[in-house]
């Protein structure tokens, strides 16, 4: 080979790499951007709602890391400059960032220091429209009595991808909480709101993430969170339902149980006051079981006493049915049927739940429970081993039986793209250097 041949097959072989590279680039780099953020799982021995009541706020206009509890999902989060890192209830049942602010007059106990604001350069409270002189105060409440009071501010959040990559976000608005209560954990300063109100942490992403979370929440192991194009739940066993707001609760994210099975026995809702067409259930990942109204609820936990022939024993909770079992096989296995025909069979881990003592509950309650709590709600027990996905912009939830650790092997699923990448170049390293050996001995 002449070294004119040479140098024009290293030119050739050079153009096909880089029109290799290019085209892996682009198909990488397709709007929305996306990133997935590690959960945090908080151990505890207590239920949990944090759904809103109808009174949300008075006074107020990623691929991540989370933590478990046997309750409650919580994300890291970075709130100020410098930034400050914090631990938050990941809640689709509300609409509020909130973390616990110095000078806190009246607050639960956590274990990592209070957020300061005057140590921040970035803080800045902000001011009611219809009082531009005063600063804009905020109460929440909760349907379990919990509740959390403040000002409301505009401050930088940055969330840390598992990718590295921070992604940051100024002018948020959040609450600093100077007051707070019914909060019973220690690890956690606060809330991070999703529903799709406008001061929930997807809706201040802004438009590139359209909308887009989803989750996974492990009982046992790693859980995540997905922002904009990596929270596309798609795929063999994917079940979908519509979407519903409702103008009594906006922001909060609603879907249709059409019925429930027991085994083989299907019990509809339809001919019972929990029937309809426009939504009936607040699906919420920060409650922790799935409540449903009275009077349908005791037709489901009937199907149940039917088929379990264990003893019930007395009831370690208000409402709670338990059973006297050393195994949880010998409980029937419920789907959930939603409209659209997604139909979500559960796992008995995701129904029933070991308790100690050879004993076990049902994870399915008859509402009232919470006190003037009006929804049926599809709590994060329910939801466990799922990949759970919202888009907005669909009005759509989605459903995907889902493996952790397959999906997420070395915990970071968007570096496809880069081991791509690194192949073509190693490619040329090798081509390159056979291309020198045959013009050294040539």
């Amino acid at each position: 080979m002449s070294l004119e041949a040479a140098t024009m097959t290293i030119t050739l072989f050079f153009q096909i790499i880089t029109s290799l590279l290019l085209i892996t680039t682009t198909a990488s780099s397709s709007p929305p951007g996306g990133f997935t953020i590690d959960l945090i799982q908080r151990r505890s021995n207590s239920s949990s709602s944090r759904y809103l009541n109808t009174n949300q706020l008075e006074g107020g206009s990623t691929y991540a890391n989370t933590v478990f509890d046997t309750s409650e999902y919580l994300m890291k989060l970075k709130i100020g400059t410098p930034p400050v890192e914090i631990e938050a209830i990941l809640d689709t049942g509300s609409d509020l960032i909130w973390t616990q602010c110095l000078p806190c007059l009246k607050c639960f106990y956590q274990h990592d220091p209070l957020f300061d604001p005057s140590k921040s350069s970035t803080y800045k409270e902000k001011l009611c429209q219809d009082s531009p002189d005063h600063t804009c105060p905020y109460l929440v409440h909760y349907n379990d009595g919990s509740y959390s009071k403040g000002t409301l501010a505009t401050e930088t959040v940055t969330l840390q991808s598992t990718s590295g990559q921070p992604f940051v976000m100024p002018n948020t608005t959040i609450g600093c909480a100077h007051y707070s209560s019914g909060f019973n954990y220690t690890t956690g300063s606060g809330i991070v709101g999703l529903g799709w109100g406008a001061t929930s942490l997807i809706t201040q992403m802004g438009d590139s993430f359209q909308g887009l979370i989803s989750y996974f929440f492990s009982g046992n192991g790693t859980s995540k969170i997905n922002f904009g194009s990596n929270a596309v739940v798609a795929g063999d066993g994917v079940v979908a339902t519509t979407m519903f707001l409702k103008t009594e609760r906006p922001g909060h994210y609603y879907i249709n149980l059409d019925a429930v099975s027991v085994g083989e026995k299907r019990i509809e809702t339809l001919g019972t006051p929990f029937h309809a067409l426009d939504g009936n259930m607040l699906i919420d990942s920060g409650t922790t079981y799935t409540y449903l109204p009275g009077s349908y609820c005791n037709l489901v936990q009937e199907a149940v006493d039917n088929v379990v022939t264990a003893e019930r024993v007395a009831r370690t909770w208000p409402n709670l049915v338990c059973y006297k079992s050393k195994t949880i096989d010998i409980f029937p296995v419920i789907t959930m049927h939603f409209s659209g025909g997604a139909d979500l069979v559960l796992d008995k881990y995701n129904t029933f739940m070991y308790m100690g003592g050879d004993v076990f509950c049902m994870g399915i309650v008859c509402a009232p429970i919470i006190p003037n709590a009006e929804d049926a709600i599809f709590g994060n027990r329910a939801q466990h081993n799922f990949l759970v996905g919202y888009d907005s912009s669909s009005s759509l939830v989605s459903f995907k039986p889902t493996d952790c650790h397959a999906l997420w092997s070395n915990g970071v699923r968007e570096t496809k793209p880069r081991e791509s990448l690194s192949t073509l170049l190693f490619f040329v390293r090798v081509f390159t250097w056979f291309v020198s050996l045959y013009l050294f001995f040539h």
